[in-house]
């Protein structure tokens, strides 16, 4: 009984220690190069397919969602709860009437009329929200497009998932003017319009500390943009 107790606590150690690594995982891996952007690696064992299109209500562009096909051990259940087919998911993303969700690797525009489709970008990113500003889109006379996504491989494990930092990007409704907000290495908290004075204002928390992770020792910045302006760009401000 001793021995089965003792192996018992030595388990039990063994996964508490696994679940602390596991939250403490750093978000950033800082090195030799240090402050410079990581290139993730594409992954060639995925298999790339599109969800069908979606047009934005008051827009004239469809919008194709990418991302890598959903492959699923028998009896598991998808991400999005739709059928599968030999055990794949082939839904990679989901769509309300302003925003298309997922973890995608890319969207493409196509006007509607025409039969050409355009890449948002030919970096490799992963893309969780694209938000379609409907309502202020209509009083500036331009159609525009907020996402959250990751673009740099922050802890260096040669991949882009939800460990790595969180972005902030702009665009116009045709995937042009496809623009960075956010400062590298700092992650995004949230962001809101404020429609009645045109602008977007987002949070972000900056690794002062440079553990490699985001808490309290951290600083929190505070930005919004003109969204007015020709060019997009974040504007400091201090609410504290």
């Amino acid at each position: 009984m001793r021995g089965s107790h003792f192996a018992y606590i030595g388990i039990s150690l063994l996964l508490l220690a696994s679940c602390k690594e596991e939250v403490e995982k750093p978000k950033v891996i800082y090195g030799a190069s240090k402050g410079v952007r990581e290139a993730a690696k594409v992954d060639t064992t995925q298999i790339e397919i599109a969800d069908l299109p979606i047009q934005l209500e008051g827009t004239n562009y469809l919008i194709h969602p990418v991302g890598d096909l959903n492959v699923f051990e028998k009896g598991s259940k998808n991400r999005y709860g739709s059928s599968s087919v030999n055990d794949a998911s082939f839904t990679i993303s989901n769509a309300s009437e302003n925003e298309i969700t997922g973890y995608l690797q890319n969207l493409k525009f196509q006007r509607i009329g025409s039969d050409s489709i355009k890449a948002l970008t030919d970096k490799t990113v992963l893309i969780q929200t694209a938000t379609y500003l409907k309502d202020v889109s209509a009083k500036i006379k331009r159609q525009i497009m907020v996402y959250s996504m990751m673009d740099i491989d922050t802890n260096k494990d040669g991949k882009l998932d939800v460990s790595d930092i969180t972005t902030l990007y702009l665009s116009d409704i045709s995937g042009e003017n496809f623009t960075k907000v956010s400062p590298d290495f700092q992650e995004l908290i949230d962001w809101n319009l404020i429609e009645s004075q045109k602008r977007l204002y987002f949070r972000t928390v900056e690794d002062t500390s440079k553990n490699g992770k985001f808490d309290s020792k951290d600083v929190v910045h505070y930005y919004y943009i003109d969204l007015t302006s020709k060019d997009w760009k974040a504007e400091s401000y201090n609410p504290i």
